[in-house]
């Protein structure tokens, strides 16, 4: 019987230059593919198959970070391919802790001109990891490691304004490729938060992107709140997305930060974190409330960090704030309540 194979790697090139190869040995069959690990975890629950062949850098999920969940909740064979195991020594030597089997680098920047000179170690590889021996791992309990293993049904909803474009900067960078999906409302105008966001998605590891209309809310993005509209969070089914409107001004401002932090109390309940941040009014600090007494997390900026101590004073003031920090501690705290 072949040995039945899934290939994980965002990349539609790769995916097809590594199913080439492998399907070149009448021993190996592709099963499936996968251009994620939330789609290749489907994958696996529904074929079974006898080894995955894993890319470590991939989006809303890293390789690692995936490699060390089946290993925890469904133990197989797997072969790491990247082209980080060829000098990231760190990463392969992660990868092996992790259960990893084996690992093959990807010797060139495009897979095409590394083909002929890996596909006998490939398959020699995947053929011995079919018949390899592979155990439980226990999840480490660091504080990132927790964090990356619960972003997947958690909201995180973030509100600044006077002096929140640094701040957001300083707590987005804080945070780990796979965080939790999130959505940020900074009072800011028309024109000016698609090259906001454009810019800290060029310093942030999570992808950071102006939200439009319908956008879902995943693990690793960052939406947000394009300026002179309002941004809700909706939910259909298990998918959490946004929505995108112009309506009245509320607290002053549209984008509020109450309206998105009213919709996400309501929708998310306690599967949410809210954050306020250095901002001037009171913009946030009802919604934020509201989000607390609907079960979630809430964390507020202190007043010797902020820029403006006025949102996260009035939020703190009527009982919205669950934990009062500094900025640089910001980050940490989010983490810290996934």
């Amino acid at each position: 019987m072949a040995i039945r194979v899934l290939i994980v790697d965002d990349s539609a090139t790769a995916r097809a230059v590594l199913r080439e190869i492998l399907e070149s040995d009448p021993a190996i069959e592709v099963v499936a593919t996968a251009s994620d690990a939330f789609v290749a975890r489907d994958k696996i629950v529904e074929l079974k198959p006898d080894v995955v062949c894993l890319d470590v850098e991939m989006p809303r999920m890293d390789g690692i970070t995936f490699l060390k969940k089946i290993m925890h909740y469904m133990p197989l064979p797997v072969v790491m391919v990247s082209s980080l195991t060829q000098s990231g020594a760190k990463t392969t030597l992660e990868a092996l802790e992790a259960g990893a089997v084996d690992f093959v680098p990807k010797l060139h920047s495009h897979i095409y001109d590394s083909k002929d000179e890996m596909k006998e170690e490939l398959i020699s590889k995947i053929k011995a990891a079919s018949k390899a021996k592979v155990f439980k791992k226990e999840l480490k309990s660091q504080a990132n490691t927790t964090s990356l293993a619960e972003t997947t049904n958690k909201i995180l909803a973030i509100g600044a304004s006077t002096g929140g474009t640094e701040a957001l900067k300083d707590v987005l960078i804080g945070l780990p490729r796979n965080g939790p999906g999130t959505v940020v409302v900074q009072h800011m105008p028309a024109n000016f938060t698609e090259p906001f966001a454009q810019r800290l998605n060029s310093l942030c590891a999570m992808e950071v992107r102006e939200a439009k209309n319908g956008d879902s809310i995943t693990p690793g993005v960052v939406l947000v709140a394009p300026g002179d509209y309002h941004m809700v969070v909706r939910r259909s089914g298990a998918r959490y997305y946004v929505e995108i409107g112009s309506g009245e001004k509320v607290s002053g401002h549209r984008p509020s930060v109450d309206v998105l932090f009213h919709s996400v109390a309501k929708i998310a309940g306690a599967n949410a974190i809210g954050v306020i941040l250095t901002g001037m009014g009171g913009d946030g600090a009802k919604g934020l409330l509201a989000m607390k007494n609907a079960g979630a997390r809430t964390i507020g900026q202190d007043e010797a960090s902020c820029v403006v101590y006025g949102m996260p004073k009035i939020a703190y003031d009527i009982g919205a704030v669950e934990r009062q920090v500094p900025l640089s501690k910001v980050a940490h705290a989010i983490l810290s309540s996934l």
